[in-house]
């Protein structure tokens, strides 16, 4: 029951990513045929995603802390899938950014109570491993969606490829629906007595330093990841000469290769060094933000696709290694009853500023370097936002100063 739930999710969770990155892909055909600047692709890529899977995440898991996880997510499932075919509909920049409100709107209830529902599932010793092969789903998905996206757009043409992906979730949704039963809620947990108001929920989370610096930190680094994420293609082909086909399997291969082995080594150390000394979920991918900078900047500058290659997939696995820890830990800092509404909260803060700000302030950025370094803009963007890994690390760093103190016992 435990696997074939957790495969579920992880399924979910890879189509989440598969309509969520493919954007990134398609961003070179669709500037080309909607007449886009940088920003306007940022903007649609980013923000329009964001505003409302971040700002309606909050109170769909107030509701899955009272309601059916299951239920909310197979209805997530179907609204996303829906929207992500109408993309394939879009005329021009509003329409296709109304489009990606309603990606957001439907994703908005597919994470949080996914991690809520493995807490049920898994033991504590055994939950880190659990959200990081949940969180594998970030890679497969991120990588199908290049590959797929890339080869559907060089053969089709780029709205057959929204459409194909957008209709492929739609049949999973009752799969899922009659796969993943509802569990009892905290049965791995000491007793946490009735479900408490929300205003308590909301104060108990907002009011533990430690979960400020743990989404202040993984904000920072999502800024960069979602931003490397929609970026890299465009970059691949902008400076490296590669054609949509080519960029698909050349990236796919950086993400899911490189994603797989962050995800799994971060999940595995989390459980490892988490149960002796707590302060290693926030420690260990501080460490590696640090590390991953200098390999991502010797990346964007190598010319050589082989060496690069091997420059990029290093840092990936590095940037992709807090998920399983910094999650469990989330899920530490309340009681069971708490779980999803605390997800919601972290989600808010890291997608809100790392989806929202993280795609616009790469292509700003580019478009502000444009007139100094012309068609080679987009490369110093990158090497500029690498910075926020940096900051990720400094924040993850003074979580840790507290993280014992704030844990829920």
């Amino acid at each position: 029951m435990q696997m074939r739930v957790l495969g579920l999710l992880l399924l979910v969770y890879t189509f989440n990513f598969i309509d969520r990155q493919i954007i990134g892909i398609l961003a070179g055909p669709i500037k080309a045929e909607l007449g886009l600047s940088d920003t306007e692709l940022g903007l649609m890529g980013g923000l329009a995603f964001a505003l409302f899977y971040s700002g309606l995440g909050i109170p769909i898991a107030i509701a899955a802390d009272r309601m059916s996880r299951s239920r909310i997510i197979a209805i997530s499932l179907g609204l996303w899938s829906l929207f992500t075919a109408l993309c394939g509909f879009a005329m021009n920049f509003w329409q296709l950014f109304l489009a990606r409100l309603g990606v957001g709107v439907g994703e908005a209830g597919g994470v949080a109570p996914s991690y809520s529902l493995i807490a049920d599932y898994f033991p504590p010793e055994q939950r880190a491993r659990a959200l990081a092969v949940f969180s594998f789903g970030i890679p497969v998905g991120s990588a199908l969606g290049v590959m797929l996206g890339g080869w559907v757009a060089s053969t089709v043409d780029w709205r057959f490829a929204f459409i194909a992906v957008g209709l492929a979730g739609l049949l999973i949704v009752p799969v899922f629906k009659l796969g993943v039963p509802e569990p009892e809620r905290g049965r791995f947990d000491p007793p946490a007595g009735d479900r408490p108001p929300v205003g308590r929920v909301l104060a108990t989370v907002v009011g533990k330093p430690t979960f400020w610096f743990i989404s202040l930190g993984a904000s920072c680094s999502s800024m960069c990841g979602y931003g490397l994420m929609f970026w890299l293609p465009s970059y691949f082909g902008r400076s490296l000469g590669l054609g949509l086909a080519e960029i698909g399997l050349y990236m796919g291969a950086i993400l899911f290769f490189g994603g797989i082995a962050g995800v799994w080594a971060g999940g595995w150390l989390g459980d490892r060094l988490g149960r002796a000394n707590k302060r290693a979920y926030v420690l260990v991918p501080a460490a590696a933000f640090v590390v991953a900078v200098p390999l991502y900047a010797a990346g964007i500058l190598q010319s050589s696709l082989a060496l690069a290659f091997v420059l990029f997939l290093v840092p990936q696995a590095l940037a992709l290694m807090w998920l399983g820890p910094v999650i469990n830990a989330v899920q530490g800092l309340v009681p069971p009853t708490m779980r999803a509404t605390a997800s919601a909260c972290f989600l808010f803060v890291n997608n809100l500023l790392g989806i929202g700000a993280g795609t616009l302030f790469f292509g700003a950025v580019s478009d502000l370097y444009g007139s100094r370094f012309g068609a080679e803009s987009l490369r110093y963007a990158i090497l500029t936002g690498l910075g926020f890994y940096l900051l990720a690390a400094a924040f993850l760093w003074l979580a840790s100063r507290r993280i014992d103190r704030d844990w829920h016992n």
